[in-house]
């Protein structure tokens, strides 16, 4: 099998083994490059994946129900989150934007087959009464956490309630971080490319101490695709609270 077909493969196989738990089963890609780095600096979008790398990330966007990046990645890259370069259904956007900045002109505002999901707070709703007016947007609120962001866990929930049973979150990397620290990633494709950057990394400070409680993949397994490498495989996390 190709690594297209390793990896659905894979991702079926695990996705069926989660089917007990009440939220959607978490993939997280992203492209980086040798020394980690995903952009130059914070802010600035860099593309690293090699074409046939691009393919990959779009055949995932097609077998995933719903695709989540922060606010951050659409400021600085006005995504579109759609299968172009794959034949398949566009997943679900969703979009984390916990101060509500979302700009009117975003591209997500206009697509073609579904209206975009972004999650906010209630406290940043209160005061922006206006922006539930954006066109294209289905703006939910709910509770902050304890550093006033989004509730990752009350965010899963919901989505899992309104049919979304698989996700794919592709970044920035304040969102990698926060489902990484918060121990709610099943698995992971990353695309390596053969280029050091010395910028902006894909993972900040987890707040882990002990080798033991780092996340950890496994089965791991890679393999090359143009001049990039592909790696994947499931993530457990010791001590992890995933309900």
């Amino acid at each position: 099998m190709n690594v297209h077909e390793q990896i659905d493969h894979w991702l079926m196989r695990s996705k069926t083994a989660l089917q007990s738990v009440a939220r959607p089963f978490v993939t997280l890609s992203y492209a980086q490059s040798l020394d980690g780095s995903i952009a130059l600096r914070a802010g600035e979008a860099l593309a690293l994946s090699g074409a046939e790398s691009l393919r990959l990330t779009h055949q995932l966007r097609s077998i995933h129900d719903g695709i989540l990046v922060g606010i951050g990645t659409v400021l600085s890259d006005d995504p579109q989150l759609t299968v172009r370069h794959w034949q398949g259904v566009n997943p679900q956007p969703i979009v984390l934007d916990s101060h509500l900045r979302f700009p009117s002109n975003a591209r997500l505002c206009c697509h073609s087959d579904k209206r975009c999901w972004v999650f906010t707070t209630k406290s940043e709703l209160e005061n922006n009464p206006h922006e539930v007016l954006i066109d294209g947007l289905d703006i939910t609120e709910l509770e902050g956490d304890a550093d006033g962001r989004v509730c990752l866990h009350r965010m899963l929930g919901l989505l899992y309630e309104r049919g979304i049973r698989s996700l794919m979150v592709e970044g920035g990397a304040n969102v990698i971080t926060a489902f990484l620290k918060a121990g709610l990633v099943d698995a992971v494709v990353i695309t390596l490319t053969p280029n050091f950057v010395g910028g902006y990394k894909a993972v900040d400070d987890l707040d882990i101490a002990e080798r033991h409680a780092l996340p950890k993949i496994a089965p791991f397994f890679s393999q090359r695709l143009g001049d990039d490498l592909i790696l994947w495989g499931n993530v457990t996390t010791a001590g992890a609270t995933n309900e």
